[in-house]
């Protein structure tokens, strides 16, 4: 305790420095007063007597610092002594005070802000107790060559089975998205939904807010019970606490109230800020669901809580045992695919589409901090070299290289402290703003933010940055040459060729980074044009679309579901303006579908080919005129083309090139299924343009139509007893007005049948495309605006620089100058000079870009990461920039007045 409170004082003490200084200052006087009495007593005269009390006492400067070193922690109270220094020495010098910290500011602003989206999207641990031991299992269908496949999916035999059979998991349970009409008291809302298994919370560990959450038994028992999420107990229940027992309708069946989740509780974790769950109810899984044709439809996905000590490659295996099983159960036709289980972490199972992304924007602000740090250390190291003089002064009066040292670290550390205050300020209001445009590729978005694991990493982002950005300016400090720097008079004296030669290789690095960073946004912004000039397929001009579902309670048969489909076709055909009408299950621009294998008659597969799958759109109506698909050959859909006509269909050019190649498909036979399926054969009749299902920059898929009459009858084996289609789907409008105008028309006419039934994502087509568009266009959007600030950073940096050596060689440009120097070659010196630097940037930073192709090439669509014009661009762009930065310096030393220049010698 006693040296607690030593230590205590010791660091108070600092704070009063000036008070104990005067104290001791008044109490030495006193002693050397007394021992000068005492020897006037012995007969001295005064001054012997004072110099003798000087003796007696020692050294007055010593016996200060021994008290100083009692009373306080003397390395800290230097600390503060330096940084009062430097705030004085800073507030000399305004400009460049407030250039340092706004280019410090930025840096760490930048890198603050994406940081936080590193964190929250990457790093920070999933918001469940235990986030580790949480798994996804599924299925993988070997030699699918579906993206969507390659992630571990269910099907209602593998959740009872995985359910039933594994060891592995403590708790394990299947979920699947779903869409529900809400009943409110005025027109029905359409919400996001979990279908879930009672397992699935016990296995989160989140308790409910209010209430209690379903269990397996209530699953089972297929209860009518939900659990709501936080949001829309607030919106649309004003977050009444006796919600509890209250009954809602969802798809017009009663579901009663018995849970409420809290405020930041979120599953699935769906990407993006829109389409969160919720509410929940249970899997209840129907007899229809384990029957043929939904046994191949893997549309659940399952997620699972490990046991302790089981490791996800044990579970896996475990899993993989009763995948086994399971598809020796599978009927005869369904034998031959090749099935594994598959366990990934719930964590990489969240970010495994964002995390590309994410690093190349963390790598991306790292460049522009890097190129930041390389302009203070200039400014750091211009500074130092115009206090030469002082430093050398001085340096001879005694003062230590450690203490000047010291002094250079603490003056670089104020100003990156007050650059990383003001970018935790540009980091919070770039998030604020900025929050919404992030991508839907990016999962919990809600969680981003300044929290204090962020702020702290803002805090020793500063520190470092200026320790690392003070070492150049202190080093070149201490190694001030004393006796040339004091024979210096006027302005003649030279910095030394190794301070230039720091200079111009902090500004080649500047360049070369700031390079690298604008080859990247001149990649991205090409394969940007490149994909706007992909033909998406269809013209998307004049084309409303919007989205409905019918509740099962109210149409439960083809019968009604037809009758409804056929009443909302009539009303829009007779809207005035409108050209053609029609209802699809899939719309294009919109995601990446999946479909079902296909066999195609006389063709005979490669050795070791995977199945043939295409995407199926049920159409009725018109929907191929509607999306301004163009026929390349034969005919559309008729009335005639029905249950009780030859089964036909509609191919994309790509599915035609890919099995009949060089050959007409009209009359070419396919089916649906693999060689062991029986299901009918369907006639091609027509054949469309291939249309981008998702954004233009991705890979066509083969696609085939069909209509929506004809489509349990195609299904053969896989068709289940009451199966329905066309009970959810797109609904498609070209019209000769503006689609915006149209959007009241069309809700009116689907509300003149049933007005319970809600339309949601009412959009144009080109809304859709931009949509699709986004992430690349984000990702160009802030690499360029990155690439900007780089670019414009190492401007200033080349500038700074080259008008600081201009400032230097001023007399030797005034001596050129008086021996015929003409003021154009004056121009040239400097100019040559910039650009000498530039150019020894732009082959370091051209072998940087090509380094860190890599990175990039993911990102890039139908452009090389050495592609020559944008490479030859972005160097030739530095090359003239420096060149303009060197203008202004250049023109300064054109100016100068030979007579005055060499008077001042």
């Amino acid at each position: 305790m006693k040296q607690l409170r030593r230590a205590f004082l010791k660091l108070s003490r600092l704070f009063t420095n000036s008070r104990e200084e005067a104290e001791l200052a008044r109490e030495i006087a006193a002693h050397l007063a007394l021992l000068e009495d005492d020897y006037l007593r012995q007969g001295m005269a005064r001054e012997q007597a004072r110099q003798a009390a000087r003796r007696a006492y020692g050294g007055v400067e010593q016996a200060k610092q021994m008290h100083r070193n009692e009373r306080s922690y003397q390395g800290m109270a230097q600390t503060l002594q330096d940084t009062r220094y430097t705030l004085r020495q800073l507030r000399k010098s305004p400009g460049f005070t407030i250039t340092a910290i706004l280019m410090l500011a930025l840096g760490i602003g930048a890198t603050t802000a994406i940081f936080s989206i590193v964190a929250g999207v990457l790093l920070r641990p999933l918001p469940f107790p235990a986030p580790d031991r949480l798994v996804i299992l599924g299925d993988t269908l070997e030699g699918s060559n579906c993206e969507m496949c390659a992630r571990p999916r269910a099907n209602a035999a593998d959740i009872r089975n995985y359910m039933r059979d594994t060891h592995s998991f403590a708790h394990l349970g299947g979920y699947q998205h779903v869409g529900y009409n809400l009943a409110t008291t005025g027109a029905p809302e359409s919400v996001h939904a979990v279908r879930m298994s009672g397992e699935v919370f016990p296995a989160l560990e989140v308790a409910p807010l209010l209430g209690r959450t379903f269990t397996q038994a209530e699953d089972e028992q297929q209860q009518s019970v939900v659990v709501l999420g936080y949001r829309l107990w607030q919106s649309h229940y004003q977050g009444r606490a006796n919600i509890l027992g209250t009954t809602i309708l969802l798809d017009r069946k009663p579901y009663v109230v018995i849970g409420v989740m809290p405020r930041n509780f979120e599953f699935p974790l769906v990407p993006g800020h829109v389409d969160g769950s919720e509410l929940w109810v249970p899997l209840r899984l129907q007899p229809e669901e384990f029957l043929a044709g939904q046994a191949a439809s893997w549309e659940f996905r399952m997620v699972g809580r490990l046991k302790p000590g089981i490791t996800p490659e044990q579970a896996e295996s475990d899993a993989e045992r009763v995948a086994q099983a399971t598809v020796r159960a599978y009927p005869a036709f369904m034998r031959s695919l090749r099935i594994h289980a598959a366990v990934k972490p719930l964590h990489e199972d969240t970010v495994q589409e964002a995390r590309p992304m994410v690093r190349t924007l963390f790598f991306a602000v790292v460049v522009i901090l890097l190129i930041a740090c390389a302009n203070l250390a200039g400014l750091l190291l211009v500074r130092s070299i115009r206090r030469r003089r002082e430093i050398a002064v001085r340096l001879a009066l005694g003062a230590r290289a450690a203490t000047l040292l010291r002094q250079a670290i603490v003056e670089s550390m104020v100003l990156s402290l007050a650059g990383g205050l003001v970018g935790l300020a540009l980091a919070a209001t770039a998030l604020r703003l900025g929050i919404s445009l992030l991508p839907e590729t990016l999962p919990r978005i809600h969680e981003i933010g300044l929290n204090w694991p962020v702020m702290a990493f803002a805090l020793g982002l500063a520190l470092l940055t200026g320790l690392l950005c003070g070492l150049a300016p202190a080093f070149a400090a201490i190694h001030t040459s004393v006796n040339g720097t004091l024979k210096e008079t006027g302005r003649t004296g030279t910095t030394g060729s190794g301070h230039a030669r720091l200079r111009s290789v902090l500004v080649a690095a500047e360049i070369a980074i700031a390079l690298v960073l604008l080859t990247a946004s001149g990649l991205l912004l090409r394969s940007f044009e490149k994909m706007r000039a992909v033909d998406v397929g269809f013209r998307p001009e004049h084309t409303l679309t919007a989205i409905y579902g019918l509740p099962s309670y109210q149409y439960p048969n083809q019968s009604s579901i037809d009758t409804f489909d056929e009443q909302v076709l009539r009303n829009l055909r007779q809207l005035p303006g409108v050209e053609a009408v029609g209802i699809t299950s899939v719309l294009p621009s919109t995601g990446d579908y999946e479909g079902p294998a296909i066999t195609i008659e006389g063709y005979v597969p490669p050795k070791g080919a995977g199945l043939n799958l295409a995407m199926v759109s049920l159409l009725r109506g018109d929907p191929i005129q509607a999306l301004g698909i163009r026929l390349l050959r034969g005919r559309t859909f008729t009335e005639a083309d029905n249950a009780g006509s030859q089964l036909v269909a509609l191919v994309n050019s790509r599915l035609a090139q890919r099995y009949w190649p060089g050959q007409d498909p009209i009359g070419k036979r396919f089916r649906r299924g693999m060689q062991e399926t029986r299901t009918p054969w369907m006639t091609v009749v027509g054949e469309v343009d291939s249309v981008k299902m998702g954004s233009p920059d991705e890979r066509t898929q083969d696609q085939f139509y069909q209509p929506v009459d004809q489509t349990a009858l195609s299904e053969g084996d896989f068709a289940s007893a009451g199966e329905v289609n066309a009970d959810y789907g797109n609904i498609v409008l070209r019209t000769h007005a503006e689609p915006e105008q149209m959007q009241n028309a069309l809700r009116s006419a689907v509300h003149q049948i049933d007005p319970q039934v809600p339309l949601y994502h009412m959009q144009s087509m080109e809304h859709a495309i931009a949509g699709s568009e986004a992430p690349r266009r984000f990702n160009t959007i802030l690499i360029s605006c990155f690439a900007l600030v780089a670019v414009l950073l190492s401007v200033l940096g080349i500038y700074s620089i080259i008008a600081f050596s201009t400032a230097l060689r001023e007399q030797e440009m005034a001596l050129r100058m008086a021996l015929g120097c003409q003021r154009s070659g004056v121009v040239a010196i400097i100019l040559t000079s910039g650009v000498k630097l530039a150019a020894v940037g732009c082959v370091f930073g051209l072998l940087g870009a090509v380094a860190v192709s890599r990175l990039l090439r993911s990102f890039l669509f139908a452009v090389s990461p050495f592609d020559p014009v944008v490479l030859t661009l972005a160097a030739v762009a530095m090359l003239l920039l420096a060149l303009a930065a060197s203008a202004l310096p250049a023109r300064r030393a054109s100016r100068t007045d030979p007579m005055m220049a060499l008077r001042g010698e």
